[in-house]
């Protein structure tokens, strides 16, 4: 049997180490505020305890963010201030040490009392990625005391929230491959376990032997109080044989209500060839036990049994001596006959090369009793198949002729149908966008349902049509969300299609939404004059006495049209707001991510947190996301933080496949250095087909070096994205700011204006100009915030562009904050920027917790970009506490819009957006600022 190693991460308390090893400081260039890090983000992620209790601003909660930001000073976490303008902030955070301010703790794993004679269980399939098909469904394998799920791909977390699925109950996840699309959601998973309660939970993880290496990755970034106990079994030298022990089943789970064990899945390769990471898939047998007969009284009486003591041990199969009679009496002479335990598979069959080693394992073939003519004995029937294998090897000679071997069992099709897209996996989500979509479609392009026709799908027929297969219905069946298959109580045994959600007509939402809000109608109306009524609607609208529209005077907007902004195309730039929420994905705002859209010049990425290739899938449709994803031509990464990073491997291994023989460069990945380690300890799983390269190197200085290296000038480069004379430098003192010399923090920042490795990075930086240069882009910047260690902002700048006249236009500038407290490096980036992507994580009472979580506030998010002079302000990153619409202020609104997720924001319609707040506020009148997770709580859901 295959050796099964025990790996164990972030268990025990490790010292923290030197948050910035950097070396020797060296002089640095002018702009050396554009690149270092610092500010706290959500509470999910970081190591503090107070952090993982961060709930709400009821009034239960408050009492313990009151306490906790008192044990945070009392423990030496001063709330800083510069006395150079910078707001306060929380030092040992932005220096990622107060991680060391709790107790370590170690978390143990859960322990049930179970029951396997009373006991309800059944399978269910959790539809993640069904609408989308981003990626692999899961499924819930359920039990009274014990819940087990098979595979975790992005959006899991989200999906449970939305169906109130608890994960506190979640023992063990098993994988069926180690790639991003069956793990991408692990990492947030297990985040948000280690934060439940006052001491966290801990899950159980199983996987081919390739786990190893995701479990070495993420060590790269999730915190020491989150923990898995890693399980991996099978070894590459075990599989490169051909011993017929490799296809033995190997036992994982054996408890009173289950049994679980794993058979190793292999391509047919070559006679010694070796298995490349990632190429092994696990076939996953769950038995439960048989359910002894009814105990007869009677017929024990006649066999000479007194009631007593031996009627209960024949009841728990002991035979026993009788009282009268010398004989033994065994359980079978007096009890009924016994129900045989069910038995389910899991079965992931990647190609057609897994589909032919199928056929030769020999240990299935205890279970397939209708198949063969001399069964083996102790032939056990399999009750239930569920086939998450594509649908191209489903319908192969191979993959048919084996599922012939289990002609009676219910065979579940769990791979993608384009049926699915239909009913979407999130209705609470898809519900606002449809809303958002009928009040403003120019801001709100996607319907929020998807149908057919709206994606040119002409095939409406399912993939597995009954011609495709040697079975035929009913033992067949296409999975949907939700379908159970009931293994407990036995009278139940067999299918449950109750909780299928059922088809929501868009025009059943917006009809909800006319009858709750009548006056939408006329707003949606006012708002499509913003664009196609005439001159005289110019007013904006507020809400008077019992809640009626009323249209006032002018609002108080900067008409003043910046030069860039002069004759500019639709075509130009359009800026797609993904993600909104910070900390973890919710029922309304999925975590960080902004596309920026240029159109036929493809596109850059900011941020990439968990579900981003879900969400372009929404806002684009499936083929549309696929164009997209194609033509990246960068992805930023603003700090390590998992709500801003852990959908970029999904990313990453999608662009792969669908650039797959044909001629390309590897993409350009821009983050803190800490994100090289998880790239570069990822890649051992799968080739991401891409380059690193550190925010520093972007940073002003570090072109500057670029640009005065000869050996790596391009000058052959047309629109050169570095003619940074041209670029607006600032102007404020370098030892005026947060990183000087003798500042609080310059001692761990270490120079960051210094350019860093150039060796290293001078080759990617040219790949860089190169492909910014091709995106019309004449700069791509990074420099430091104030958040946790190594945190940065970004501004993009556009070249310039001559009109028809021959006038030369100035290009539009975009500066996107990442997560921070303002600081003046945010301030200079942020000069003259066309539009401004501020974080708005608190509301404006909120400003301590937002110094303590260095963050900021609505406030404090405009008052950057009124400094700087922004034109247009977008808030995003709100916190979770808020399920829709945030707190905020109008009066200081006036160059303002609040963000939702897949809100697009047209650079032709910038002198619109702050006008549609107010109606964005009518929408969203009824709804109370209710604390999403105390809802979720119910779920056993907790940040």
């Amino acid at each position: 049997m295959p050796q099964i190693s025990n790996l164990r991460f972030l268990l025990s308390p490790i010292k923290p180490s030197l948050p910035f090893p950097f070396s020797k400081p060296k002089p640095y260039s002018l702009f050396t505020v554009l690149c270092s890090s610092s500010s706290s983000r959500r509470h999910r992620t970081t190591p503090n305890h107070q952090s993982l209790n961060f709930r709400s601003r009821s009034n239960s909660t408050s009492s313990r963010e009151d306490n906790s930001k008192s044990r945070e000073r009392g423990k030496g976490l001063p709330m800083e201030d510069t006395g150079n303008g910078t707001s306060g902030f929380n030092k040992r955070r932005a220096e990622g040490i107060d991680k060391s301010d709790k107790p370590k703790r170690n978390l143990q794993l859960k322990t049930r009392r179970l029951n396997p004679t009373n006991t309800i269980s059944y399978v269910q399939i959790l539809g993640t990625g069904m609408d989308t098909q981003d990626t692999s469904p899961s499924v819930l394998l359920f039990f009274d005391k014990q819940r087990f799920i098979f595979n975790a791909g992005e959006g899991l977390q989200r999906f449970c929230t939305e169906h109130k699925i608890k994960l506190s109950k979640i023992d063990h996840i098993f994988l069926s491959r180690v790639c991003s699309e069956t793990a991408g959601g692990i990492p947030g998973l297990l985040l948000t376990l280690a934060g439940m309660g006052e001491e966290g939970m801990s899950v159980n993880l199983w996987g081919p032997s390739d786990l190893q290496y995701l479990v070495d990755a993420m060590k790269s970034f999730i915190p020491h109080a989150a923990m898995v106990h890693a399980t991996s079994f099978g070894s590459d030298a075990t599989a490169q044989s051909h011993a017929s022990n490799f296809m033995n089943p190997i036992g994982l789970i054996k408890n009173e209500v289950v049994k679980i064990s794993a058979i190793l899945l292999r391509p047919s390769y070559i006679e010694g060839a070796a298995v490349k990471p990632g190429d092994m898939s696990v076939i996953y047998v769950c038995e439960l036990p048989e359910i002894m007969g009814k105990f007869d009284p009677e017929k024990a009486k006649a066999l000479g049994l007194k009631p007593g003591p031996k009627f209960s041990e024949l009841q728990s199969g002991i035979s026993v001596k009788s009282d009268h009679q010398d004989i033994m009496v065994h359980p079978s002479d007096v009890m009924g006959p016994s129900v045989p335990g069910p038995v389910v598979f899991l079965v992931d069959c990647p190609t057609e090369s897994h589909a032919q080693e199928l056929l030769s394992i020999q240990s299935l073939n205890c279970y397939t009793a209708d198949y063969s003519d001399s069964p083996p004995q102790n032939v056990k029937t399999v009750t239930c198949i569920i086939h998450l294998s594509p649908a191209s090897v489903i319908t192969s000679p191979s993959y048919q002729k084996w599922m012939k071997k289990f002609f009676s069992s219910q065979h579940i099709m769990a791979g993608h149908e384009m049926k699915n897209v239909e009913i979407p996996i999130l209705k609470s989500s898809s519900r606002i966008t449809a809303r958002l979509n009928y009040l403003c479609p120019q801001f709100f392009p996607s319907p929020g349902f998807w149908s057919l026709k709206q994606l040119n799908c002409s095939n409406v027929e399912p993939i597995f049509s009954g011609e495709d297969y040697v079975l035929k219905a009913p033992e067949i069946i296409s999975a949907e969300n939700l379908l159970k298959f009931t293994l407990r109580p036995h009278a139940h045994l067999g299918l449950d299609k109750s909780n299928i959600p059922s088809l929501i007509a868009p025009s059943d939402v917006i009809e909800e939404l006319v009858t709750e809000i009548p006056e939408i109608v006329d707003a949606a109306q006012h708002v499509r004059q913003f664009w196609h009524g005439s001159g005289e609607t110019k007013g904006y609208m507020t809400l008077g006495q019992d809640n009626k529209v009323m249209i006032e005077e002018p609002w108080l907007v900067d008409n003043a049209l910046p030069s860039c902004l002069e004759n500019i195309r639709r075509d130009d730039l359009e800026i797609v707001l993904l993600g909104t929420g910070s900390s973890q994905p919710s029922k309304y705002r999925n975590v960080s991510s902004v596309y920026i859209n240029l159109f036929s010049k493809g596109g850059l990425l900011l941020d990439c947190g968990e579900g981003t290739l879900g969400q372009l899938k929404r806002r684009y449709g499936l083929e549309g996301a696929d164009i997209v994803v194609r033509n990246l031509k960068c992805i930023w990464i603003s700090h390590i933080h998992a709500d801003h990073h852990t959908g970029l491997s999904r990313i990453l291994a999608l662009r792969r496949d669908l650039l797959k023989g044909m001629a390309h460069e590897p993409l350009v990945v821009v983050g803190p250095r800490q994100l090289k380690r998880f790239l570069d300890a990822y890649q051992k799983l799968e080739d991401l087909d891409m380059q690193f390269l550190d925010c520093r190197s972007t940073n002003l200085a570090s072109w500057e070096a670029y640009e005065g290296n000869s050996e790596h000038k391009d000058h052959s480069a047309t629109g050169n994205p570095n003619n940074l004379e041209d670029v607006s430098t600032p102007t404020v003192s370098t030892e005026a700011t947060l990183f000087a010399r003798g500042s609080r923090m310059q001692s761990y920042w270490k120079r960051p204006g210094s350019p860093v490795d150039n060796a290293m990075s001078f080759p990617v930086l040219k790949s860089l100009k190169k492909v910014l240069s091709e995106a019309g882009l004449e700069a791509l910047i990074s420099f430091p915030v104030v958040h946790c260690p190594q945190a940065f902002g970004i501004m993009l700048k556009a070249a310039e562009r001559i009109n028809a006249v021959g006038k030369i236009i100035p290009g539009w500038k975009i500066v996107y904050s990442g997560d921070t407290r303002p600081c003046p490096e945010l301030v200079e980036a942020s000069k003259g920027a066309t539009v401004l992507i501020h974080e708005a994580t608190f509301e404006d009472d909120l400003v301590e917790e937002a110094v303590a979580r260095n963050h900021s506030t609505t406030k404090e998010a405009i008052e950057v970009g009124d400094s700087a002079g922004a034109y247009r302000i977008i808030l995003t990153h709100f916190s979770q506490r808020y399920p829709k619409i945030p707190v905020f202020d109008e009066t200081h609104m006036h160059k303002t819009c609040i963000a939702f997720d897949m809100m697009s924001v047209n650079v032709a319609d910038l002198p619109v957006l702050p006008k549609v707040l107010p109606y964005l506020k009518l929408l969203f009148k009824n709804e109370m600022i209710v604390d999403e997770l105390d809802d979720a709580a119910d779920a056993g859901i907790r940040n």
